[in-house]
């Protein structure tokens, strides 16, 4: 009896995004994180890192810094929660309306980070 030959297994290959598409992924994900929350600049890269092909906290600062302007960019901030450089009293201000837990000059990661998917988010990864 001849033994039939085990199909192969084909990795999953994403198509490598343009850096445009890369922004439009970076702004997108930032919308989603809810009021109250926040995600580090490295978070947001890890989050995209699959899809894109790129993990880069520093290039994740870069979009912020030059097409943030029209999403909720107060709620990222670097990894130990210090406030976006240069905007630290509008950050502070809206990130404390929104409920936001600070500690000190920045923002109480343990309780404020957010990731898609988290639990009582409704979203997916």
């Amino acid at each position: 009896m001849v033994k039939a030959a085990s199909p192969r297994r084909v990795p999953i290959v994403w198509r490598a995004v343009t850096p445009d598409e890369y922004v439009e992924a970076v702004l997108d994900l930032v919308e989603r994180i809810p009021p109250g929350r926040v995600m580090s600049y490295g978070a947001v890269a890890d989050a995209l890192a699959e899809r894109s092909g790129r993990s880069s906290a520093r290039l994740v600062g870069n979009i912020m810094a030059r097409h943030g302007g029209a999403v909720p960019w107060h709620r990222v901030v670097n990894s130990a929660g210090r406030l976006p450089p240069g905007h630290e009293r509008e950050a502070r201000a809206r990130l404390r309306a929104e409920g936001t837990p600070l500690r000190g000059v920045g923002v109480d990661m343990t309780a404020a980070s957010w990731s898609p998917g988290s639990a009582g988010t409704g979203e997916g990864p």
